[in-house]
């Protein structure tokens, strides 16, 4: 599809959250509300499962013409003509995923508080650049912190777009946007929530009118 800039929402997915005969009605609904990027997250089901997750997501996002992405996941990425993949530390490199998607795939890095390692993959070719957590999470409560003032950092120095994730709330999350994050990657906040377009809503509109919010709310994931 043709890639729009890289702005908004970024909804990941999460099983703990929604059973696999809810999730493409799920995503459905976040994207309604405004979500610009999908990334599905499972690392618990077998091959199959997630392949055919994976698969029924595509069909959604496809749709509504909103990119894929798949979070570590090479090959999954490849067999089901996602948009794109996710790579954290343990991943693999930029130019394998890139040689294996070809060139026109999304390639996103984990760089959590580290802008050393935001160098090394800009410089590799990666199309957005993953910092964080920056508040506390719930789906990740063991993950390293960062603070704001490294997203300002990354902003000046870095041209590819920035998402900030970890426990952003639609309280906290107006501070990144105003700091410089291009995405707020967000689970529990919409996925967790009975109302998921809903809520998908309220963080898309930080990226209409973004304020400096209250860094004070209840941690999220």
């Amino acid at each position: 599809m043709p890639q729009r800039p890289l702005r908004g929402l970024y909804a990941v997915t999460d099983p703990a959250l929604i059973a696999s005969d809810r999730l493409a009605a799920a995503v459905t609904l976040a994207i309604r509300g405004g979500a610009r990027l999908v990334q599905y997250r499972n690392k618990s089901a077998n091959a199959d499962q997630r392949e055919q997750e994976a698969a029924s997501l595509v069909a959604v996002c496809r749709r509504y013409g909103v990119p894929f992405i798949v979070n570590d996941d090479v090959e999954l990425a490849a067999a089901t003509a996602a948009d794109g993949v996710h790579l954290g530390r343990d991943d693999p490199q930029i130019t394998a995923a890139r040689q294996r998607l070809g060139p026109r795939a999304i390639v996103g890095v984990s760089c959590y508080n580290e802008l050393e390692r935001g160098r090394a993959a800009a410089a590799a070719g990666a199309d957005y650049l993953a910092f964080g957590r920056f508040y506390p999470s719930r789906t990740k409560p063991a993950a390293i912190s960062a603070g704001i003032d490294l997203l300002r950092s990354a902003r000046t120095e870095f041209s590819q777009p920035l998402v900030a994730i970890g426990g952003i709330t639609p309280e906290n999350g107006g501070r990144l946007v105003v700091a410089g994050a291009d995405m707020l990657a967000v689970i529990h906040g919409v996925f967790g929530q009975s109302d998921i377009e809903a809520a998908a809503r309220r963080y898309a509109g930080l990226f209409e009118n973004p304020q400096p919010n209250s860094p004070h709310s209840v941690p999220d994931g």
